[in-house]
């Protein structure tokens, strides 16, 4: 896995690989303000699963808030879009600003580890 940078020359670290332990370690060192909502997220989500429904569910949650994070130029246009869509009067506006901010999501789903 190697980081890539921007158009600005802001390196953005790789995805890891998709498991809870290595996404714990990526955001605990690129994005650590993330790590206390991860880690109570855990515990009261998955601590006491006995099945592998709510880890998967888990895991796609976190994927998308550290591929996000881990871009801080990404991070505050999806944070901007949600304040305009919130914001907004015109529900064509707001719609509109959302529907751009779930693509944005969709696709840091789809990232894939070492990118």
């Amino acid at each position: 896995m190697t980081a890539h940078a921007t158009e600005n020359d802001q390196v953005i670290p790789p995805m890891p690989e998709r498991t809870p332990r290595a996404l714990r370690a990526a955001i605990a060192e690129h994005t650590p303000e993330l790590l206390p909502d991860f880690d109570g997220h855990w515990k009261r989500a998955i601590a006491d699963a006995y099945n592998l429904g709510p880890g998967q569910a888990f895991v796609a949650r976190w994927w998308i808030e550290y591929a996000i994070a881990r871009d801080p130029e990404l991070d505050a246009h999806l944070h901007d879009l949600e304040l305009r869509a919130a914001e907004s009067t015109d529900i064509a506006e707001a719609r509109a600003l959302l529907e751009e901010a779930a693509k944005i999501r969709h696709r840091a789903l789809r990232t894939e580890p070492g990118e």
